[in-house]
């Protein structure tokens, strides 16, 4: 009788974990983006406005294993966002952009211990911010409040957003991903949130604590890191917690 009760929690959780899935495909819209002959796809979520309302941002770059054209993928780990309420605690739009095949938010190697950053944006991250910048013309934002965040690939996205438009979001949180550390000195004025789990063996933690000490040699005040020391690369596991969450939404320009 105990293994009969077992299995049924067990299936009730499947159910509930898929249900949850399949809501998010319902709540957080699909949409294309096109720009300069290049097609982005997207998904879109907005919370109900009253006449005056204004939400703050929340920009998900996700991860290499979540690329493609099918414009669900990217919605892998997004249910760490609307799990436990949290978007109802919190209303903010949800953007989730989705790479194309073949592509990379910051086209560099993952691999290396340090890279420089391209003179221009990916053809990718630029789309997303042309589509951001859209967005925030069209719904309701609260621009003092454009959050950026992103695992991995994402996390390198992210670091390559931030030194671009510094002044253009109000807090990151970057996760085992790694920036240029001599473009460092834009972003002291920036609340980051950066965060590596120790047993990393895809990125190298060292990608975010280098980016953490050059922050600070530049007079940084603002960057705060959180290293999981029994962790490896699904960092994002813990690391998307409501704590960390709620630290996000809290900064503001």
């Amino acid at each position: 009788m105990p293994y009969f009760f077992s299995f049924l929690l067990a299936l009730c959780s499947f159910i509930y974990a898929f249900s949850q899935v399949v809501d998010l495909e319902k709540i957080i819209k699909a949409s294309i983006f096109h720009k300069n002959n290049y097609e982005l796809k997207y998904r879109l979520y907005v919370p109900q406005a009253s006449k005056d309302s204004i939400f703050p941002m929340l920009i998900f770059l996700h991860g290499a294993g979540e690329r493609g054209t099918d414009n669900v993928k990217q919605l892998t780990h997004a249910h760490y966002f609307f799990d436990s309420l949290f978007h109802e605690e919190h209303p903010f739009i949800f953007v989730a952009p989705q790479c194309p095949p073949n592509e990379r938010w910051v086209e560099v190697s993952w691999k290396l211990p340090f890279h420089t950053m391209p003179a221009k944006p990916s053809k990718a991250l630029e789309a997303t911010k042309l589509l951001i910048d859209s967005l925030i013309h069209a719904l309701p934002v609260d621009t003092q409040r454009i959050y950026i965040t992103g695992l991995s690939m994402g996390g390198f996205g992210v670091w390559d957003a931030i030194s671009r438009w510094p002044n253009f979001f109000a807090a990151a949180m970057p996760l085992c991903g790694g920036g240029d550390e001599k473009v460092a000195c834009r972003l002291v004025n920036i609340p980051i949130l950066a965060i590596h789990g120790m047993l990393d063996k895809v990125v190298i933690p060292e990608r975010t604590i280098h980016m953490f000490t050059a922050i600070q040699m530049c007079g940084g005040k603002n960057i705060q890191i959180l290293l999981y020391p029994n962790v490896g690369h699904d960092v994002w596991k813990y690391a998307y917690i409501k704590h960390n969450l709620e630290w996000l939404f809290e900064q503001k320009k």
